[in-house]
């Protein structure tokens, strides 16, 4: 899944190489953290979030049907 979440946020972004995605479990959930370079925020987060809630949307799908809970959290460069 986090292979996914790269994918996704590499092809929206205009700087893929600053794309970096790290996981980390949290109890029973499965935490991804997306950094992006911070010119970048813009397109992974949309208008309104509404990118950023389609791409968690999608990642929530991927793991229902692997019966695993996870969370996105979207996080620029410097943090």
């Amino acid at each position: 899944m986090k292979e996914l979440l790269t994918y996704i946020a590499q092809n929206l972004v205009d700087s893929p190489d600053a794309v970096v995605v790290t996981e980390r479990d949290d109890g029973d959930k499965t935490v991804f953290s997306l950094r992006v370079a911070p010119d970048d925020m813009g397109k992974v987060i949309g208008r309104h979030g509404k990118i950023a809630k389609e791409i968690r949307a999608l990642m929530r799908s991927v793991a229902q049907r692997q019966n695993k809970h996870i969370s996105v959290d979207i996080l620029d460069e410097n943090e």
